[in-house]
């Protein structure tokens, strides 16, 4: 389908800044271009009157199948949350029920305005599944864990290639995924390394995310996680580390000259104690930074506005700066810098000729965007997602006038409150 998309305004990318473009916007097939249709060519006219179009935002790190838990193992120290909360869900919970929970994370993305996401999942073909189903943009990772990945790894191995075989597509791709350095050996890691350079692939871990992971690394090791991952040849310009907020002394130079990106996951990691990544010193270095919600089990939502705010908010706060994480450095780590990550520069992240069709319509007379005397900063410190109306994904509208056209929200609702029932405990306070 061919959309002309009329009266909007664009949010681009200008040489100080981003900026407002008043120009026509025409779609063909799922490719942007700004040169109009021929005579023989039909299109759609989208009239984006009050509405700003921008880039799909893209949350660089999640795990869509932990929706099942939001709200449910808060207040809480973090191994209490993961082996007291998480896990126990993790262990009882069926395929099916992480198609539907998954379906619902989806759901709260496209509706808060993310187009693409990167996932580490457990259970395996349900997370590209879902994405398939939702019509989203997704990097996916079974989560790989164990001492020797040809060995005890082999199971989850081979479920990572079988969805890759099964589910790859223009709009999913998959990612090697060694869960952590406490969860995986070296042996592992280096395997997974060697794996991702014969497949062409990219790869994710957490890295560095608590104290106690980066005491018991230097305890057992004798130097940090990120310098462990550095020594085993991980870390280069194809691998995504996720958290990385405890970081010491020369970590942040070997990430830099390795080419790896960061993700950094505020809601999460503070709600968890973790602390606050040293994001400024991040970007001074030139680390490519972006920016990921973490599962709603430790957000609680997938809301990327509420993680942008945050990540400018927080850091200005900590800094006592408020030139701090300024609006378009948090923009363009939810947007362009995520397309470099992701091997997409210039095909996502950005409204540019030939690039993916990925935006998302944003309603300018929401009582939160008004008046609109500095849209670029209003998205970092006013937006908080509802003000969201369409969404399309590689040139298909998923969601128009805030009506879902790919998921039945109904329907997964009656599916995840019947999964809840099943596998959540009740502390009293629910229901």
């Amino acid at each position: 389908m061919n959309y002309k998309i009329t009266n909007g305004r664009l949010l681009v990318r200008g040489e100080d800044g981003y900026e407002i473009s008043r120009e026509d916007l025409f779609i063909r097939d799922n490719t942007m271009s700004f040169v109009p249709f021929g005579p023989s060519e039909s299109y759609e006219t989208v009239d984006a009157s009050d509405h700003l179009v921008m880039p799909g935002l893209i949350n660089m790190h999640t795990h869509v199948y932990m929706t099942l838990m939001r709200n449910y193992a808060d207040d809480v120290p973090f191994h209490q949350w993961l082996f007291d909360g998480v896990m126990p869900v993790e262990d009882s919970l069926d395929p099916e029920a992480a198609y539907w929970t998954s379906l619902l994370g989806m759901t709260e993305m496209i509706r808060t305005g993310t187009t693409c996401f990167v996932d580490m999942h457990m259970y395996c073909g349900q997370s590209p599944k879902a994405a398939e189903q939702a019509g989203m943009r997704a990097f996916i990772g079974r989560g790989l864990v164990g001492e020797d990945l040809y060995k005890d790894g082999a199971k989850r191995f081979k479920e990572a290639l079988d969805e890759k075989e099964e589910y790859e597509s223009d709009l999913i791709r998959f990612v090697l995924s060694p869960h952590a350095i406490y969860s995986c050996s070296d042996l592992l890691i280096g395997q997974v390394e060697q794996e991702s350079r014969k497949r062409g692939m990219l790869k994710q871990i957490h890295l560095s995310e608590s104290v106690k992971e980066v005491e018991d690394c230097l305890a057992a090791k004798g130097k940090t996680p990120v310098a462990l991952l550095d020594d085993l040849g991980f870390l280069d310009e194809h691998t995504i580390l996720a958290h990385c907020v405890q970081m010491q002394g020369d970590d942040l130079d070997r990430i830099k000259k390795s080419g790896a990106t960061i993700v950094t996951n505020p809601a999460s990691n503070a709600k968890l104690g973790n602390g606050f990544a040293p994001t400024l010193e991040m970007l001074r270095r030139g680390i490519n930074l972006c920016i990921g919600t973490d599962g709603a089990a430790s957000n609680n939502t997938l809301n990327m506005f509420r993680e942008m705010s945050l990540l400018s908010l927080l850091q200005k706060g900590l800094h006592r700066d408020p030139t701090a994480m300024g609006a378009d450095e948090v923009i363009k780590a939810a947007t362009e810098n995520a397309a470099a990550a992701l091997g997409m520069s210039g095909k996502l992240g950005v409204i540019r000729e030939g690039a993916l069709a990925d935006l998302i319509f944003i309603d300018l007379n929401e009582p939160s965007l008004f008046p609109d005397n500095s849209i670029p900063t209003s998205l970092c410190y006013s937006a908080n997602g509802s003000e969201v109306s369409s969404v399309m994904i590689d040139g298909r509208f998923v969601m128009r006038d805030r009506q879902m056209l790919t998921i039945d929200v109904k329907n997964v609702y009656e599916h995840v409150r019947e999964a809840a029932q099943n596998h959540l405990k009740t502390d009293g306070r629910k229901r």
